[in-house]
């Protein structure tokens, strides 16, 4: 681990983009990725025919999804720059994975926007834009990408920013501060030094514009949240839970709850990549022990907390949710699957509260009789199934969502308030 600053970025944009070649480009123009590395994937890329993709190739290094030519899971990649070293969570842009976008840019604090030069804001590049408005990530840098495909042309740089700014102030992201830098991924502009391709650009590079992101404080005041992904059995040791801290510190001998489900006990032991620590930060993927919990205590979609002050399981919760594709229209009943952390439980419905204008987040009607896609509204809704859930003004990191049906994502949507069973 590096002693700089830590930042979760995500990449977001339109499948076919080149979110992937960006992201094998930076970790390669960073020293992450060796040069024979990169060789070894171009041989590979051109023997199937899909030479160019070498960087992609760095990403996509499950065979699977090689042969698919697509990105399935969120892969981790970590680099550095001058201020900070980065995880990029590679947000992949196909439809079925939105959820996979949704976990993970649940985590990211700021994102790369990648928009091709040739192609504009495409339905995923609003779709990504929204989500990430509505999960709290706050500085977006825009990556006006495949320049090299319109001849470095400044007018069609334009159009772009404009088409992006357009779509910004739609879900009243703050336009101010977002950067704009147009690249090639692909040949490489722009993202390390600056071009020869753009003299009409005078700004920072790709990474000069990451390094200089504002440095995010870590959780550690937030009271502890650890949402259980496994729980295995682990002979000399016992039964271990596994998840990614949150909110908080766990330390070894904290008194522990694991909610729903209602247990807790003492932790016995941290470990942290196959060593034994003292403690665990927010960002940290653990394993740990607690005295008296067995395998079937306790089950992933659990959060840990502190045992004085466990986490809250919802009766009910209100929530800001966002339709972003329904065949109809969604009414009070309606029980689609929540995705909340590690935790998938069916939710029905109960009433939709207010219908708010997404363009200003006023109030546009109360008591609708129903929503549709691209409505924003807030509704009231009950598990059916015990369901530990944050506010996201108090812990965000607990307090967003994603809600899934008919095998998409439907909605994505923020925690208001939880009313306690």
């Amino acid at each position: 681990m590096s002693d700089k600053p830590h930042q979760n970025l995500a990449i977001i944009g339109h499948v076919d983009h080149g979110k992937s070649t960006l992201v094998g480009r930076l970790l390669f123009e960073t020293g992450s990725v060796p040069e024979h590395v990169i060789e070894q994937h171009r041989e590979e890329a051109e023997e199937k025919g899909k030479g160019g993709f070498e960087f992609a190739y760095v990403m996509d290094n499950l065979a699977e999804e090689r042969e698919r030519g697509v990105t399935i899971d969120i892969a981790h990649q970590e680099f550095d720059t001058d201020n900070y070293y980065f995880t990029i969570v590679d947000c992949p842009g196909h439809r079925d994975f939105v959820k996979n976008m949704i976990t993970g840019a649940s985590q990211a604090d700021n994102a790369v926007l990648v928009v091709a030069a040739d192609d504009g804001v495409a339905p995923q590049t609003r779709e990504h834009v929204f989500l990430a408005r509505t999960l709290g990530i706050n500085e977006l840098i825009i990556g006006v990408n495949k320049m090299d495909l319109v001849d470095y042309q400044e007018s069609t740089y334009k159009e772009v920013i404009g088409e992006v700014e357009d779509l910004l102030n739609q879900v009243r992201f703050a336009t101010d501060d977002t950067t704009f830098v147009p690249i090639s991924a692909f040949e490489g502009d722009n993202i390390a030094e600056e071009s020869e391709n753009t003299p009409w650009y005078d700004g920072d590079t790709l990474l000069e514009s990451l390094n200089d992101l504002p440095e995010s404080e870590p959780p550690t005041d937030a009271p502890l949240r650890l949402p259980i992904q496994d729980v295995y059995t682990i002979s000399g040791i016992g039964t271990v839970p596994v998840g990614r801290v949150e909110t908080g510190i766990l330390n070894t001998g904290d008194n522990v709850s694991f909610q729903p489900s209602d247990v807790g006990g003492e932790v016995k032991t941290v470990e942290m990549h196959h060593e034994e620590v003292p403690k665990a930060e927010p960002g940290d993927n653990v394993g740990f022990n607690v005295r008296g919990i067995g395998k079937d205590d306790i089950r992933r979609g659990d959060v840990c907390g502190p045992a004085d002050d466990p986490p809250s399981v919802a009766e009910t919760f209100q929530a800001q949710v966002v339709v972003m594709q329904h065949p109809s229209v969604i009414t009070a009943g309606y029980t689609p699957v929540f995705h909340a952390h590690t935790a998938q439980v069916a939710c029905t419905i109960e009433s939709i509260d207010q219908k708010i204008d997404p363009s200003s987040g006023e109030v546009a009607e109360e008591n609708p009789d129903f929503i549709k896609s691209g409505d924003a509204a807030v509704v009231t809704v009950r598990p059916q199934k015990p369901l530990s859930i944050e506010p996201s003004g108090e812990i965000p990191e607990l307090g967003s969502f994603a809600i899934r049906d008919m095998g998409q994502t439907i909605a994505a949507g923020k925690v208001l308030e939880v009313n306690e069973r």
